[in-house]
Formats: structure tokens, C-alpha cells, sequence
């Protein structure tokens, strides 16, 4: 079954299959992000202004720990079925896949346990103030009650692309997406539910997702998932670890980052002109809109990851190196592209997320154009880390670094 449908992976022109792959996996991690910009803007826009994009800027490093495990699970079984695809192996990469979705649904439930039972000490933690912590309160009890339902639905999508349905996996992502769109003015404005609207048409788009992904998983191309897939294998699943344990320490990474500049700017902050909840809420604004960049470099490579896969365990290296060559080119002109907007016209930017204070706009003008400064570097070091990933070079991939 695998061979027939992914032959064309190493005969097809590489230009055209990155169109293929990439250009809906782009698309698929930018709707992605529309989960947490949307709810964003929106609340900026609003009658909390500053302090809920502040409250949701706290949040936002949570959630990015829980996807570091279900993106790292995804990414990993994904690179292990195209890999298997390659070496036409036809026997271990469903297992691989059930394995990875049963223990992202583990993971979850531990962290929804933990997740109530330290609530306000992670709040606090990764910078919530007084002022604050009701708002992040009340958003986070409610997207942390949806964190099964998200990090699975992300697990999935992952598999799907690399079972040669991209436009699929971008179809989920989006209904999701757009669900969420409608309902964030409905909810916040019209029901007059503030912070909590936006959280609870956060996960109603996440719930539609997963419903479509798990639709999917029943008429899937290249395996068939059966009772077998479920149960632990620890000696496949090692192998799963070591391909997405490089998306693990990325977003970990950018864990680190989030708590420690959240924690400088809560006590610096509140030393200067700025106070606490601005800069927190202006470095929020930053990490999301840096991460549109980031997504489109992980969708051109992720969407590469198939054909680097493929022709990888088929042994065909001088496909490889083109399409490495390829996204290497892309990903320059992407970054530079936007490091040029993120110096010459925060403005215009920052101005979406509502607030037009002078403080706010001083302190967010300066923040674009230093934190993003090096925005192509990353992209660089991102589309090398997965470009290992997707090859099997797990050990090279992991050392690799983000924001």
C-alpha cells in the first residue's frame, strides 16, 4: 500500500511536490496561529485592552509546554512513517503512529491534573501581577480544560501530512481556525464574556479539528491503524523520541525564553515608566507574531519532510540535497522579508492588537526592533533542525536552537 502511493516522491520534479506539500502545510501552521492571535487582537481591541493581552500573554508559554510534547510525539511519528515509506517498510510505522497518539493522550491528562492543582503558582510564575491574574485566571482554567483535545488534534496533523494528505491536514487546522474567528466577537462582544469568550471559542475550533482529524485517521493512504497500533512498544516509540526530540527542545526553548523575560520585565518592569503589564503584554504580542514567521519556515520544511523522508531511506541523495537547497533559499528570502517590516514598520503591526497608548507604543516599537532583529537567523536554525529530523539525524537535530 505504501509503495503505489508515495512513488511519486522520488520521481516527481521537487519544485512541484514542494508546492504540493509545503504551500498547505504553510498555510495549515498560519491558521494555527490565528488560534492564539485572534484571541489576541480581539481582546486588545476591547474594553481590557493592555491588561487581557497581558493575561493571555501569561497563558501562552503554558500552552507552549504542552505542545512541545504533542508537536515533538507528531513530528517524530510523522518523520518515522516517511522514513518507512522510503525503506518500504510496511510494518512498524502504524505502530509508531498509535503509539504516539496514545501517549500524547497521557501526557495531557497529567497535565490538565497538574495544570489545576498549580494553577496560580504557574500564573505567577510566568508573570502574571495583581492586576492581572484574575483575567489569566479565568482564560487559563478554560483552555487548560481543552489541552487533551489540543494536543492530540496536533499530534495528528502531523501523521496526516506526512500521509500525503497535506490540503486535509490544512482543511482541519483551518475549520478549527475559522470557527474560532466567528465566534471570538460573538462571544466576547455580543454574550459580553470578555477573556472568557475568547477561550471558550478557543477550544470549540479545537474540537472541530480533532473531529476532523480523527476522521481521517479511518481512511488513511499509507497504514491502517488497528488494536495492534495501541499497544506500547517501547523499542519503536524510542525511535519516534529520538526524531522529534529536536521540535521538543525547540519549543522548549522558547519556553525558557518566555519565563525569563516575563519574569525581568514583571520586576524591572514595575521599576520604570512602563509598569509590569505592558511590557508582558507587549513581549506576548511579539512571541506570536514571531511565531507566523517561524511557522512559515516549520510548513515549507515540514511540508518538505515527505520528500527529504522518502528519498532519504530510498537512498536517492541527490534529491535530498536539492530539495535542502531549495528551502534553504526560501526560508533566506523569507527571513529577510521580515526582518526588514519588523525594522521599518512596527507600527503598523503593533496598531492590530488595539492600544494605542504612548507608553504601550513606545515600549512595543522598541521591543520589535530588537527581539526580532535576528529573525532569519532562527529560520535558519529551525529549517536545519528539522531537515535532520526528517532524515533521521536525531543527534544533529538536537542541537539545534530558537527562540
Amino acid at each position: 500500500m505504501e509503495t503505489e502511493n508515495n512513488k511519486f516522491l522520488g520521481e516527481e520534479k521537487i519544485s512541484k511536490l514542494l508546492l504540493k506539500f509545503s504551500i498547505p502545510c504553510i498555510l495549515s501552521l498560519l491558521i494555527s496561529s490565528l488560534y492564539n492571535i485572534v484571541d489576541q487582537i480581539f481582546i486588545g481591541n476591547s474594553s481590557l485592552g493592555y491588561l487581557g493581552n497581558a493575561a493571555t500573554g501569561v497563558v501562552y508559554p503554558i500552552t507552549i509546554i504542552t505542545m512541545a510534547f504533542a508537536w515533538a510525539f507528531g513530528d517524530g511519528s510523522a518523520a518515522y512513517l516517511s522514513l518507512c515509506q522510503g525503506r518500504k517498510d510496511t510494518k512498524n510505522a502504524h505502530k509508531a503512529i498509535g503509539n504516539s497518539v496514545l501517549i500524547t493522550f497521557i501526557i495531557s491528562i497529567i497535565f490538565l491534573i497538574l495544570g489545576f492543582i498549580f494553577k496560580d503558582n504557574l500564573l505567577y510564575l510566568f508573570g502574571a501581577s495583581s492586576k492581572s491574574i484574575g483575567l489569566a485566571s479565568d482564560y487559563y482554567v478554560i483552555i487548560l480544560a481543552a489541552i487533551p483535545v489540543y494536543m492530540v488534534a496536533n499530534s495528528m496533523n502531523a501523521v496526516i501530512r506526512a500521509d500525503g494528505s497535506p490540503r486535509f491536514s490544512m482543511a482541519a487546522t483551518a475549520v478549527g481556525a475559522l470557527i474560532n474567528i466567528i465566534l471570538d466577537p460573538i462571544f466576547i462582544f455580543g454574550f459580553n464574556l470578555g477573556i472568557k469568550g475568547a477561550a471558550y471559542a478557543t477550544i470549540i475550533g479545537q474540537i472541530a479539528s480533532l473531529f476532523i482529524s480523527i476522521i481521517y485517521f479511518t481512511r488513511t493512504k499509507t497504514f491502517k491503524l488497528t488494536k495492534e497500533s495501541f499497544k506500547i512498544n517501547l523499542g519503536i516509540f524510542k525511535n519516534v523520541i529520538k526524531l522529534g526530540v529536536s521540535t521538543f527542545i525547540t519549543q522548549m526553548s522558547i519556553v525558557a525564553i518566555s519565563l525569563i523575560c516575563n519574569i525581568m520585565l514583571a520586576k524591572y518592569g514595575a521599576l520604570s515608566k512602563y509598569g509590569a503589564d505592558i511590557p508582558i503584554a507587549v513581549i506576548g504580542i511579539a512571541m506570536k507574531v514571531f511565531s507566523i514567521v517561524i511557522n512559515i519556515i516549520v510548513g515549507l520544511i515540514v511540508g518538505a519532510q515527505p520528500i527529504l523522508g522518502y528519498n532519504y531511506g530510498a537512498k536517492n541523495i541527490d534529491r535530498v540535497k536539492e530539495t535542502f537547497k531549495k528551502v534553504v533559499i526560501i526560508a533566506l528570502t523569507i527571513g529577510v522579508i521580515f526582518t526588514i517590516i519588523f525594522e521599518l514598520w512596527p507600527n503598523l503591526i503593533i496598531r492590530i492588537f488595539g492600544t494605542n497608548q504612548k507608553l504601550y507604543m513606545e515600549f512595543a516599537v522598541l521591543t520589535f526592533r530588537v527581539f526580532l532583529m535576528l529573525v532569519t537567523l532562527t529560520c535558519l536554525i529551525k529549517l536545519c533542525s528539522i531537515f535532520f529530523q526528517a532524515v533521521g539525524g536525531s543527534f544533529k537535530s538536537d542541537n539545534s536552537f530558537s527562540y
